[in-house]
């Protein structure tokens, strides 16, 4: 199979051509290495190739048999693989065994080639590590590819995988997802495990899934990998029926909320504004209720909550890794912003993190009941076009405060991370384009446990404005 031919299928239809015979899960591999190969030296996106006595026994059966897969090198664990983290504090760390997660990517048929890129403890909305270097935008090489699953969106956009594990503590799907082109939906709260190892990652906001190129994919995925695992704390209901079912059912007249102001306050670029009122426009002729408007929340407060939690956690990781490699926790393992905010995290008390669970539990009751009188809200995914790498630069020479650090990285990207609170599905779209012609993601937000409400409207939207013919400057097929 040419490079060209297999970049231009989906998971699906990867899939469906492996049964048929008319590819082997072998060929699609070999294709998938050779993509890695020509592209991965121009966008840094993948870190690690999965050996092949450990890919053996891959790719039997499944709704995915066969088809090539990358995993973020973060929370999800693959026995054998190493899991750093993207920091130099846990370099060498071997996973012993499977997550849940990951054993169900194994039995959907899925083939895992390698691992991506991702930012310190997933701690940025871009992905430049010092460990692993900067990875780049495809679109324009000299721009950041977002993150923290910059690298799954790179190499999933570069088409050297059709889609690609990620997870979400703040945006970390849907901001990626925005700056390379694609599909990025951040499920609801305990919709997909991350255990056995992790109950609730960052005491709730992060959640695990994928971004992809069609939303047919993102979907069907979600079919093979959503449910609790044993000993979860949140169980929520099954869907009424697949999700890839509801990529081609009508959505029916839709009631609609947007904003493109954000709850901070910031500024938000031109493009991506008027890339959002087209958006608007298309819902109106495909015959939604569009109206502007927003849930009110109080910022202040839910950015103390928000560092507390992620402050919190990643001085936990931190921790943990520090005794299992038995390394010093200083600035020549951990990066500047970093360093800041484990030293802040490991001042907080108990009482600190109490306020931070009573302050989610208000501000989930008070935007609940928007969602009961509207189906979706709209935003842009993030408030900044794609800048250039460096721009977020965790070891700048005049330090980080853990402050200065959650606002840096929240601040081009403010509408994501009040859903990663309030648990709620978000959906980032590929639908708009800057004047550079380089895409600008939208994101959808709808109530509590209502995925199957996103997946119809975006399959209208799909079909609608369609994505798939974009390419960018790297690519595999170029």
């Amino acid at each position: 199979m040419r490079l060209d031919e297999y970049a231009s299928h989906d998971m699906i239809g990867l899939a469906g051509l492996v049964r048929s015979g008319d590819v082997t899960s072998a060929e699609l591999v070999s294709c998938c290495l050779q993509a890695i190969e020509a592209v991965n030296p121009r966008i840094n996106a993948v870190i690690g190739l999965v050996p092949e006595d450990l890919r053996a026994e891959m790719g039997a059966e499944g709704p995915f048999a066969g088809v090539p897969f990358l995993i973020k090198d973060i929370v999800l664990h693959m026995a054998g693989m190493p899991n750093e983290a993207g920091s130099a504090l846990c370099a060498g760390l071997v996973a012993p065994e499977d997550s849940e997660l990951m054993a169900r990517f194994r039995r959907a048929g899925l083939v895992v080639v390698g691992r991506t890129a991702t930012p310190e403890f997933g701690y940025c909305s871009t992905t430049e590590s010092r460990l692993s270097g900067p990875t780049r935008n495809p679109w324009n090489t000299d721009l950041m590819a977002g993150g923290s699953s910059g690298g799954s969106s790179a190499a999933v956009a570069a088409g050297v995988v059709p889609a690609a594990h990620a997870n979400d503590g703040g945006g970390s799907i849907r901001i990626p997802a925005a700056y390379n082109g694609l599909v990025g939906m951040k499920p609801t709260r305990g919709r997909t495990p991350a255990g056995p190892d992790y109950g609730e990652p960052l005491s709730g906001l992060g959640i695990e899934h994928a971004v992809t190129r069609t939303v047919r994919d993102s979907a069907a995925l979600l079919d093979a990998t959503q449910g609790a695992d044993a000993g979860a704390r949140n169980i929520i209901m099954p869907p009424a029926r697949p999700y890839l079912e509801e990529t081609t059912a009508d959505p029916g007249r839709l009631r609609i909320r947007w904003t493109d102001e954000p709850w901070s306050g910031i500024a938000v670029d031109a493009d991506v504004k008027a890339a959002l009122a087209e958006v608007v426009s298309l819902l109106e002729g495909l015959g939604h209720a569009v109206e502007p408007g927003r849930p009110e929340i109080d910022y202040p407060a839910f950015f103390k909550a928000t560092k507390i939690f992620w402050t919190a956690g990643v001085a936990g990781w931190i921790e943990g890794a520090a005794a299992a490699t038995g390394r010093k926790i200083s600035l020549d393992t951990l990066e500047t912003s970093t360093l800041a905010c484990w030293e802040y995290g490991r001042t907080l008390s108990a009482l600190d993190l109490l306020w931070a669970e009573d302050y989610m539990n208000r501000v989930s009751r008070s935007v609940a009941p928007f969602f009961a009188s509207d189906d979706i809200l709209m935003t842009p995914t993030v408030g900044r076009i794609a800048q250039p790498i460096g721009f977020l630069d965790a070891n700048r020479p005049s330090g980080w405060t853990a402050d200065e650090w959650t606002d840096a990285v929240f601040g081009h990207a403010p509408f994501t991370a009040l859903f990663n609170m309030t648990g709620q599905p978000a959906l980032s779209l590929p639908l708009g384009s800057d004047s550079r012609g380089y895409p600008v993601g939208i994101q959808f937000v709808a109530a509590w446990g209502r995925e199957d409400v996103l997946y119809r409207l975006a399959g209208q939207l799909e079909q609608a404005s369609p994505w798939a013919g974009r390419r960018p400057a790297v690519h595999v097929a170029n």
